[in-house]
């Protein structure tokens, strides 16, 4: 069986959602990012990844997977009829890729990282400043489309929603892109989303969320 070390509401939810749409039965570890503990029994979480963070897919062969770009496309190729991603030599398949890669550095490595890990001494100015520019790159492609790539939900929507859900917190408001705030209802009107989010909500409550 596959096994997800994640930390709620971190970017491993994003592989959360997928698991959940194709109805990939999974384990589920909570790794606590901050003190590098695997939660169920406090062993050391970069016994497991050197990296320390989320997310970690053990395949059923033992080897690990790191990297939501990569496992969320793991999870989609396990179950090809579920249309998580296009099948390989369709030129969606360049455009899922497209907007995984987008999404992880621009919006998370670019805004939210610093913004969650780094004190505000004036070094988040720019990544701010920045950040109304890029999520208006899918504000406008999603002005007039249902999903991020083709006409069906991807992984790269699973990957944009934890985004999406994580810049409120982070002190941007996308009530101000109405093409993002209704394109998050639309998804989390989805019930493998919902089930999601609404499992790992509960788990956040009972974890530390910041290095204090």
């Amino acid at each position: 069986m596959l096994q997800l070390y994640f930390f709620p509401m971190a970017c491993s939810l994003a592989s959360r959602i997928a698991l959940t749409e194709a109805d990939v039965e999974a384990q589920y570890h909570l790794a606590h990012i901050w003190t590098k503990t695997v939660v169920d029994d406090g062993s050391d979480f970069l016994g497991v990844s050197p990296k320390g963070a989320v997310p970690v897919l053990v395949l059923e062969n033992g080897e690990r997977l790191t990297e939501s770009a990569a496992v969320l496309q793991y999870i989609a190729d396990l179950k090809p009829e579920a249309g998580l991603a296009p099948r390989f030599g369709d030129p969606d398949r360049y455009r899922l890729q497209e907007w995984l890669s987008f999404i992880g550095a621009e919006i998370h490595k670019a805004f939210l990282f610093p913004t969650f890990w780094y004190k505000d001494d004036g070094s988040l100015a720019k990544p701010r400043a920045r950040i109304t520019q890029t999520l208006s790159v899918p504000a406008t492609h999603l002005a007039d489309r249902e999903f991020l790539v083709g006409n069906r939900f991807t992984v790269a929507d699973a990957h944009l929603i934890w985004a999406l859900l994580l810049l409120r917190p982070a002190g941007v408001d996308i009530a101000q892109w109405p093409s993002l705030s209704a394109y998050l209802v639309r998804m989390q009107a989805r019930p493998a989303v919902r089930e999601a989010i609404a499992t790992e909500m509960a788990l956040r409550k009972t974890v530390a969320t910041s290095p204090a």
